[in-house]
């Protein structure tokens, strides 16, 4: 049997971020100095350069740190399911392998996203009674932060998934943001009853029906999300995959907007000069930096996805928030809270093949 230690140690992917394994180990050194009670972090990657490089950051021997050496990376642009048949001994294999073998309780990987996805769900395996995990992510807004879920893993859920979301990202906002009643809101075109899709109506009955087990507010509308209606805004991966790059491309256009007519003219650098407690403000509100790492929700174990261009701090904060999950015992948390709807939902009498 693995041990509580075992259980606690996160496995780090250190070899598929952009900006190379030297700013994985900067960020596992932040990460070790900020939250005292990590327990261990496995680095996974080629084990001669990852020893070279704690010697010269001064993290060599540090009793919380171990190395899973990992012959072969897995590139951003390779196919998902290819390269994990060509490179089982890939970084991002091997830091799964260890959640897996009981070796560690979650993966934090900056490597190929559907390679993580693919690797979580077919070596990892959902949790009983969960038919797909989900992806979420944290939305910053102003004064608030929001849980999308699902942000990409199906685009194509049934009624049952998306319930099973609702339950997946509640629990995960109360456990990690952390708030003991998330509004649930189920995102469709219309607030009132019937409006949206079949499968989006017996989703909504069914969280009705499950309504004691978490804070399900209702149907909400894609102008509710930024306005601090609802704390999980549920649906399915294509749409909220949709929103998500929508939302990114926006606040782009939105920054660049800002920076190219600030600096138009002499009065208007005077004013943006006046105004850069506001901004300062408002891109530290904004930032991603605080819960950087999407979490593969619904699986045997804590998977977190965090970008590939993910610097020292966004990291650390991926870091951070798979040692709370699983000091949370958060997967445990999860499967007692999919059960519970479950059976609700069975009791029922749900139509077959929701």
């Amino acid at each position: 049997m693995p041990t509580t230690g075992q259980l606690h140690a996160i496995a780090v992917d250190a070899m598929g971020g952009d900006l190379g394994a030297a700013e994985v180990i900067r960020a596992v050194g932040r990460a070790l100095k900020q939250f005292e009670d990590i327990e261990k972090i496995i680095l996974v990657g080629n084990e001669r350069l990852l020893e070279r490089m704690l010697r010269k950051v001064g993290l060599e021997g540090d009793p919380r740190l171990a190395i899973q050496h990992a012959s072969q990376v897995i590139a951003a642009s390779e196919k998902p399911i290819q390269a994990l048949k060509q490179k089982r001994d890939s970084s991002l294999v091997r830091a799964v392998e260890l959640v897996k073998e009981k070796k560690a309780g979650a993966v934090v990987s900056l490597g190929n996203t559907g390679a993580l996805m693919a690797a979580a769900t077919l070596r990892l395996r959902p949790l009983h009674g969960i038919e797909r995990p989900a992806l979420a992510t944290v939305i910053p807004s102003h004064k608030h932060h929001f849980l999308l879920i699902d942000a990409g893993a199906n685009p194509e859920t049934t009624a049952l998934q998306l319930v099973h979301n609702a339950i997946l990202g509640s629990i995960y906002y109360r456990t990690i943001l952390p708030n003991p009643e998330p509004r649930v809101g189920l995102l469709t075109i219309g607030t009132e009853e019937g409006k949206g899709t079949e499968r989006i109506s017996r989703a909504h009955d069914h969280l009705k029906r499950i309504s004691g087990k978490i804070n399900y507010i209702g149907l909400i509308e894609g102008f509710d999300t930024f306005k601090n209606v609802a704390d999980v805004v549920v649906t399915d991966g294509f749409t909220g995959n949709c929103v998500l790059k929508s939302l990114e491309s926006c606040f782009t256009t939105l920054a660049g907007f800002l920076k190219k007519e600030l600096g138009a003219t002499p009065f208007r650098q005077l004013g943006a000069v006046l105004s850069k407690g506001a901004f300062t403000a408002m891109k530290d509100q904004l930032s991603p930096e605080h819960y950087s790492g999407a979490p593969l929700l619904g699986v045997n174990g804590l998977v977190l996805k965090t970008h590939g261009s993910s610097n020292q701090k966004f990291i650390s904060s991926a870091i951070r928030i798979a040692n709370e999950g699983l000091q949370a015992d958060l997967t445990e948390r999860i499967q007692t809270g999919i059960n519970e709807a479950n059976a609700i939902v069975e009791e029922a009498n749900a139509p077959a093949g929701v």
